[in-house]
Order: structure tokens, then sequence, then C-alpha cells
């Protein structure tokens, strides 16, 4: 029992880090995969291909299926916002030309809208360190970002590919408030399949209805396309899940300010993107920040 508690609080603590590492991997994801193919095709293959695994996996640990048409319901808005309306929204932005860094700081904003909106729909509590800490996230994702714009010089911004990172932003705000008001008490892996469900609902006519659905089957998308599908569809969304039932929304969005600051380092080590040091005092200052928002403050001594 001791062992199992152990192991339990060691993943707690390991789990908010773990997930930064690996939804920070969605942005290389998509460099890797998006020259080969259009943004809505390549989800709606992913998301077809997560069908199948969670379904696969639903069926061989004999997990229960959702039983009440709300859940569904409540389960697929969620996967219209989190998938179809953030990921369909950063991938048309960064393959319309808009850098990912610039992308990612827009949807960097995603913490102070959750924050702000989780203490009037949610009716949590956040405390002035909190929000101290979700400044210096922001302004440490802006340093990190502004490095690589120094480097890049003016990025590529047309109303179009702005609008859709707008889009993005506030689909993964939405989207995260409505899974904590409405899907923490539904089973893990039944309720992310119908995200999913709710989510191809709504990239497969994009495609059809936007884009020529054409195909290279090159090495780097098939490697792309398993790596988003098991690790990021997969294992980081049901880790999201997992964060969202344990934490308050405010807390888990936070997280999301270290995201920038990760990706800019996976680039730099795959791709030899430069690292500067303004990079790294934003990295610097997105962690402390992030850490004021998720450490909670110790208890007061009552004697």
């Amino acid at each position: 029992m001791k062992n199992h508690t152990g192991a339990s609080a060691r993943f707690a603590a390991i789990a908010p880090l773990l997930f930064v590492l690996l939804w920070s991997t969605g942005f290389i994801g998509a460099r890797f995969g998006l020259p080969y193919i259009e943004p809505f095709t390549f989800l709606s293959i992913r998301f077809v291909l997560v069908l199948v695994v969670l379904g696969g996996l639903i069926v061989i640990f004999r997990q229960p299926w959702l039983t009440h048409p709300a859940a569904y319901g409540h389960s697929a808005i969620v996967g219209i916002l989190l998938h179809s309306g953030y990921l369909g929204g950063v991938f048309f932005a960064i393959d319309g030309g808009m850098p990912a860094g610039l992308t990612a700081l827009i949807v960097s904003l995603q913490p102070i809208l959750t924050a702000l909106i989780s203490q009037w729909m949610l009716g949590e509590q956040i405390a002035w360190r909190q929000w101290l800490g979700l400044a210096l996230g922001l302004a440490g994702v802006g340093v990190v970002v502004s490095d690589k714009l120094i480097v890049a010089g003016p990025p590529l911004i047309t109303p179009v590919t702005l609008a859709a990172a707008i889009i993005a932003l506030l689909a993964t705000t939405a989207g995260t408030l409505y899974q904590k008001r409405f899907g923490v008490g539904l089973p893990l892996l039944s309720g992310t399949w119908a995200q999913y469900m709710g989510a191809l609902a709504v990239t497969a006519p994009l495609a059809l209805a936007l884009e020529q659905r054409e195909i290279n089957w090159q090495p780097a998308l098939m490697g792309a396309l398993l790596w988003l599908t098991f690790v990021l569809s997969i294992g980081a969304i049901l880790l999201l899940m997992l964060l969202i039932r344990a934490r308050s929304a405010a807390r888990v969005s936070s997280l999301f300010y270290l995201v920038p600051p990760a990706t800019a380092i996976e680039a730099w080590l795959l791709f030899g993107e430069r690292l500067g040091w303004l990079a790294l005092v934003g990295l610097a200052i997105a962690s402390l920040g992030v850490a004021l928002v998720v450490i909670a403050p110790p208890a007061p001594n009552r004697k």
C-alpha cells in the first residue's frame, strides 16, 4: 500500500513536467508533417487513428463506454474545442506562414483568460501570488519568442493566420474550462474517445470542403503522424485530462507557459535553431511564473 501511494505521489510530482514535454513536441511534429499534407487532412487522419487505438484500449481493458447521451455531448464539445479548434487553428496558422513561436505566444495568453473566467464560471480563487506567476509566465514567453523573432526577422502575419491563432486561443481556453465543469466525472478512455469523435466531425468536413487532400507519404510525415497520434493525441491528452481532474483550471493552464520555451529548446536540438541568452532568460522567467501558480504555498502552522 505504501509503495502504491509513493508511486502515485511521484507520478503526480512529475506529471506536469511530463505533460509540458509531450505537448511541446506538437509544434515540432507540425513542422515535420505539414510540408507534405494539408492541415485538416492531417488532423482528420490523425483523429481516425486515435479513435481506432483508443477503441482497442477500451475493449482490451474492458473499460466502460459512455451510456448517457449528455455525456457524449459534453465530451464531443470538449473535443471540438481542444482538438478541432485549438489544433486546427494552430496547424492552419503555421501552414499559412505564421512562425510557430509567434503562434505559441498568442496561444500562451490562455492561462490569463482561463484564470479570469474560472473565477466567475467555476468559483476558483486565484491568489495574488498566482496572478503574479501568470504575469511572469506570459512575460517569459514573450522574451523567448522575441529572441526567435530577432533572428528570423519580421513574422509573416495575415488576417487569416492571425484569426486562426486567436481561434486556437479561445478554443483551448473554453475547452479546458468546459472539461473542468462537465467532464471530470466521465470515464477517462471512453470520454476521450468521444472527444475525438466530436473533433473528427469538424475536421473531416473542413478537409473535404477546403483542401485538395493530396498527401506526399514521406518518412517525415509518417513519423510525425505516428508521434502525434500516440504521444500527443493519446498520451498527452489523457495526461491533460488527469491533471484537470486533480488541479484547478488556472494551475493546469499555467503549464502552457512552458510549452514555447520547451519547443525552442527542442528546435535547437533537432533543427539547430539558435537559442540565445535572451531565450534562456525567458525560460527562467516563465518557469518561475509557473512555479508560483502550480506550487501550493505551505499551510500555516496552527497551534
